[in-house]
């Protein structure tokens, strides 16, 4: 967006910088023709009477023989005076007139080549040199008036064409504008006459075709570049962005083949978005199937005491009065035994919950103070190795997953639970084995599936290794059942931690 408004901004500088030429030009040859005037003037003779206003000491070092003049016209900022006033009837003097007649035959060949145009003018303002006007006085024109007091004076005016411009030339200001510059000629610190100069500047569109062959490159490498940016714009960004929106689309209906990388990336950042998008995609998919299974085991587990508890209570209700005491009360135990396990079902559910949205505390422990937290009287604990280690976890959490392990062992005939734990490569490893009747070939596939046990007639939700595995998983652990010659034996890995540091 910002282009154009550079390109423009370069366009008025450039037309600009042609102004500055012209004037500069126009001053070297303006100072070359008042050196000229001026000898001329001396030998001459002319009284100083006959000249004019003395010249201002100027601002620079008086001791340095240089006098520079710099241009400082500026097509921005200066405003354009309208054309130059015409000239009046004025008398010239004789002595001035004849200085004149000698240098038109210099200014005549001196036009030839620097186009300019060219006056020479009396310390009146009167003209005594120039194709026209010779006679007539200019002293009223403002930049005239300056150098007849002793300054050097430039102005922008309009341009009076003499014949149509190309409608090109429209896209310039400067074609609408002349440069006039008033050099004074000083002779013995007084003015004896001014060189008036004036030129047309360059043309932008005219130079720029005096160099098309250049501009034709140039517009050709910019679009070739604009072309090129182009193509890899399309090919780098464009096409992958479509490609992923056309895959989320796919994704989104439900087509599971369409959770793969794509056939082209384009960028590392296009890469490194599109598998963090297929990484989200797979985890959704990962977690609606979850939550799929997990509402149908779910619904099962709350089904069954639901419905023993309808039935019996239909019985109650239908046939209570035909039914004997001991008939009823075993219909009421019944009822109260299944909403029992119902509360015991939302308790586990509830703990689960809180384990899978479990946020990473921060905190320690070592694994003496998790055991300190149990208040286990079933069976014996014993830590073989390891009491100290330190774990990434907290003691409270720590305690919840060692006790559903521990109740685990107990509720299968388990008498000893042992304990080691150890450190290495910023890993704690801990082993909970026990002298109980393990696990049968048939179930070590299935026991971190929700809702799985061998016990449900003794009260077993099936859900306390769910919940010890969203617990670890929480905090970076993994929990996994080991091969053990008696018994049953599970292998924690968690962050290790330096206790007291």
């Amino acid at each position: 967006m910002a282009l154009p408004l550079v390109g423009l901004f370069f366009f008025r500088l450039y037309e600009n910088q042609l102004i500055r030429q012209t004037e500069a030009e126009l001053i070297a040859q303006g100072a070359a023709l008042a050196a000229i005037y001026a000898q001329e003037v001396r030998d001459a003779g002319i009284p100083a009477e006959k000249l004019g206003a003395a010249v201002p000491a100027g601002r620079d070092n008086p001791d340095s023989p240089y006098r520079p003049i710099e241009p400082s016209l500026d097509l921005a900022s200066d405003r354009v005076l309208a054309t130059r006033p015409a000239a009046t009837a004025a008398s010239v003097d004789p002595a001035f007139a004849a200085i004149g007649a000698r240098l038109s035959g210099v200014l005549a060949e001196t036009q030839k080549t620097t186009l300019a145009g060219f006056r020479l003018l009396d310390p009146k303002g009167v003209v005594i040199a120039g194709r026209e006007e010779v006679g007539l006085s200019l002293g009223a024109v403002g930049e005239v008036r300056a150098a007849l007091a002793g300054r050097y004076a430039s102005a922008l005016r309009q341009r009076v064409p003499n014949q149509p411009s190309p409608s090109l030339y429209s896209v310039s200001r400067g074609t609408r504008v002349r440069v006039f510059v008033a050099m004074p000629v000083a002779v013995d610190g007084k003015v004896a006459g001014v060189v008036y100069l004036s030129r047309t500047p360059n043309n932008i569109v005219k130079h720029l075709y005096g160099e098309r062959g250049k501009v034709v490159l140039a517009a050709i490498a910019i679009l070739g570049g604009t072309l090129l940016i182009g193509l890899i714009f399309l090919r780098t960004v464009s096409r992958p962005i479509y490609a992923l929106m056309e895959r989320t689309k796919r994704i989104a209906a439900g087509d599971r083949a369409a959770i793969r990388p794509l056939d082209h990336h384009g960028t590392r950042e296009m890469a490194a978005l599109s598998d963090a998008f297929l990484d989200m995609a797979e985890k959704l998919h990962a977690r609606s199937d979850s939550i799929q299974t997990f509402a149908t085991h779910v619904s099962h587990e709350l089904k069954s005491p639901l419905t023993a508890i309808q039935g019996a209570a239909e019985l109650l209700r239908d046939s209570g009065s035909a039914m004997d005491e001991a008939e009823r009360r075993r219909f009421s135990n019944n009822i109260v035994t299944d909403a029992e396990r119902l509360n015991l079902l939302v308790r586990r559910l509830l703990d689960l919950a809180r384990a899978e949205n479990l946020a990473p505390s921060g905190a320690s422990t070592s694994l003496s103070a998790a055991l300190a937290l149990l208040t286990e009287d079933r069976l014996a604990l014993r830590i073989e190795a390891g009491g100290e280690t330190g774990l990434r976890i907290s003691a409270e959490n720590a305690a919840i997953v060692l006790a559903n392990l521990i109740d685990n062992s107990a509720r299968h005939g388990a008498t000893l639970v042992s304990i080691t734990a150890a450190s290495a490569g910023g890993k704690a490893t801990i082993q909970v084995s026990d002298d109980g009747a393990g696990i049968s070939p048939s179930n070590r596939a299935r026991i971190f599936q929700p809702f799985f046990t061998t016990r449900r007639d003794c009260g077993g939700t099936g859900m306390g290794l769910g919940i010890v595995l969203a617990l670890l998983k929480a905090h970076d652990g993994t929990i996994r059942l080991v091969d053990f010659e008696r018994g049953t034996r599970f292998e924690i890995t968690l962050p290790a931690a330096r206790i007291g540091a």
